[in-house]
């Protein structure tokens, strides 16, 4: 790593020349490679950036050049290169580097951006505010091709084309992928600015002629560089983004260091905001990731580097859903399936190919998929919605005015629902159940087990009058937990000794909640606990079951304000029962990065931790009782 091991700052970048820079790409690609099959992580995009990250930070002056990553997984390079190289070992471990841009570590960090679409927003509020404050800076968005399906992305664009003064540049990274070929009317226009047929011909029959006369040097082919760009500049469609004003230069090889720097350091000259388009390859330089045909090794767990094979890890939830939806789509013609540009990451990949005039893959636009889905609904079909739960939050405008209040049936599922941890604070679903508590009409499941998951998405499908949502973690899910009884929709998991402590348990907590029964009994402390499957609404059997017992303890792995167990103890309120209720949940603060295991224990889900706060409050009651009935005694 002899070029990587000189590179503290992007400065360092300029003293170096082609030959060097060139042996860089190759050691960062080394690098990229070591690390992510040792920690996971996203290495196909990073593998597909080198030379575009390289040339940026060769023209542009950051810090004091905003650079803005979209999405922000693109962003290794860049780390390694802004003084982070020599922390790599540490990537997406607790404490260690994040898998996004963060502002904690480093000043040439401004945004996460872990959720697409957003980076033109960012870059044209910065670029306006140096215009305004007469500050000499540039702001630069690297923005996906993927993420350009956003309506985000267009809505910025609709305002970029009109700020005459922005020193804005726009790299499209034009991959043709989000996690999976992108999809849509914009694929189609960028493929035509990719190639036009009208001038390759032409070049085809420049480059023969070259290659038949003797001694044709390097010269040569600089000049079939200038034909071409001659002839693309006459001929190729550029519409797609001059028809709103804004300049374009390209397209441009995104593995070319000396093309990418030139076109940038062009594109750096115009007073005004400028799109440069680069086509670069997912998984570029590493023959595994270019020939792994679902994603590119968009995302992997550690793997081999030899074969890119990565460990068996056995079932997570995931494959479950997979299995179930495809059941469910045999079963009934109605079922359609939706999702915003991850289809094989949420699990309808055999749906797909099972259905594919049943599945739709509509970019990265989590809106449009959801009121998309209430047209469905109210077509007569029952679409089931599949996106990770923090991705919802994008939605919620359309679940509530467009799905709820039409009363449609739609079913969302969300994979990675609460605490995911390596992804870090943007990643965790941990908002779902209470930005969703105030949807009227909306039912939540959250299944604490694989085959509670299929029995809900079955139920949850069976609505045709309001919306449904399924929420599972990410992961293998534990074994299954059998209910010994079930008291109105509630499954009792466990009824040990006197009605002491109702433990009221959602999802996957169950398990939890099964070992926090273990330790209360083992104290001498009566213990029920019930999973009610759907956790909205609040099912009437727990208000019986509440006044029946001393303590209520909610368990859930969602934000304390507005969730699950907050609901309940509103819900209590409502029906004057006086039991005291514990809500263990997660603080409403964005999360550092770790193992969801540690996660977990560092915000007090851990079994000992509840079971613990509960014995206090138990033996505290206890103690308050006797004091009463001391004092009854003496009067």
């Amino acid at each position: 790593m002899a070029h990587l091991d000189r590179i503290s700052a992007p400065s360092d970048l300029r003293a170096l020349s082609t030959d060097e820079m060139t042996a860089l790409a190759g050691e960062i690609r080394e690098q990229l490679i070591d690390t992510c099959s040792r920690t996971g992580g996203h290495l196909g995009p990073n593998l597909g950036v080198v030379e575009l990250t390289l040339a940026i930070h060769r023209i542009f002056d950051s810090p004091r050049d905003r650079i803005v990553f979209d999405t922000g997984h693109q962003s290794y390079v860049h780390k390694m290169v802004t003084g982070r190289a020599h922390e790599f070992d540490g990537l997406r471990k607790e404490g260690g580097l994040s898998g996004y841009p963060s502002q904690a570590e480093s000043d040439h960090d401004i945004v996460e951006n872990s959720h697409a679409s957003t980076s033109l927003s960012y870059a044209d509020g910065l670029a306006k505010a140096y215009a305004i404050r007469g500050e000499d800076r540039h702001t630069v968005a690297v923005i996906g091709d993927g993420a350009l399906t956003g309506g985000m992305a267009w809505e910025a664009l609709n305002n970029i084309a009109i700020a005459e003064n922005s020193r804005l540049v726009i790299v499209v990274n034009d991959n043709g992928r989000s996690y999976t070929p992108t999809i849509g009317g914009l694929t189609t226009a960028l493929t035509l600015l990719r190639t036009d047929p009208r001038y390759e011909p032409v070049l085809h029959q420049i480059k023969q002629r070259l290659n038949a006369i003797p001694g044709v040097g390097p010269a040569a082919y600089d000049t079939l560089h200038a034909v071409k760009k001659g002839l693309k500049d006459a001929l190729a469609p550029q519409g797609l983004f001059e028809d709103l004003g804004l300049k374009y230069v390209g397209p441009i090889d995104g593995h070319d260091l000396e093309a990418l720097e030139s076109a940038l350091d062009h594109a750096k000259g115009f007073h005004g905001p400028v799109i440069v388009h680069a086509i670069t390859r997912k998984g570029n330089g590493y023959d595994p990731a270019e020939q792994h045909e679902a994603d590119q090794f968009h995302q992997r767990k550690p793997f081999d580097i030899e074969t890119g094979e990565e460990a068996p890890t056995g079932g997570i939830w995931t494959d479950h859903f997979t299995e179930a939806m495809v059941d469910l789509g045999e079963r009934r013609e109605d079922v359609v399936a939706l999702t915003a540009a991850m289809v094989h990451p949420t699990g309808l990949g055999a749906f797909q190919e099972r259905f594919p005039d049943r599945t739709f893959d509509v970019g990265i636009a989590e809106q449009h998929a959801a009121t998309s889905a209430a047209g469905l609904a109210l077509g007569g079909l029952h679409p089931v919605v599949a996106v990770y739960a923090t991705f919802l939050n994008r939605a919620f405008d359309q679940v509530l005015m467009d799905c709820a209040l039409h009363r449609c049936g739609v079913t969302f599922v969300l994979d990675r629902s609460g605490v995911t941890g390596d992804d870090g604070a943007s990643h965790n679903g941990m908002w779902d159940m209470s930005v969703l508590q105030v949807v009227p009409g909306l039912r939540l499941a959250a299944p604490r087990d694989a085959t509670r998951l299929r029995e809900l998405l079955d139920e949850a499908v069976q609505v045709d009058d309001a919306p449904t949502v399924v929420r599972f973690p990410k992961g293998p899910p534990p074994e299954d937990i059998e209910a010994i009884d079930r008291v109105g929709g509630c499954d009792v998991l466990v009824r040990e000794g006197e009605q002491d402590v109702l433990v009221v348990s959602s999802g996957a907590m169950a398990t939890t909640a099964v070992e926090v029964a273990e330790r209360l009994t083992a104290q001498g402390i009566g213990v029920t606990v019930v999973d009610p499957r759907w956790v909205k609404p609040v099912d009437p059997a727990l208000v019986d079951l509440a006044r029946e017992h001393r303590l209520v303890a909610s368990v859930e792995d969602n934000g304390r304000v507005g969730g699950v167990g907050a609901t309940l103890l509103q819900t209590l309120n409502d029906a004057r029962v006086r039991t005291p209720v514990q809500v263990h949940g997660i603080p409403q603060e964005f999360l550092d990065h770790a193992k969801r295991s540690a996660i977990l224990d560092r915000v007090g889900l851990s079994a000992q931790a509840i079971a613990l706060d509960i014995v206090e409050d138990v033996t505290a009651a206890s103690a308050e009782d006797r004091t009463l009935l001391d004092v009854d005694r003496t009067r």
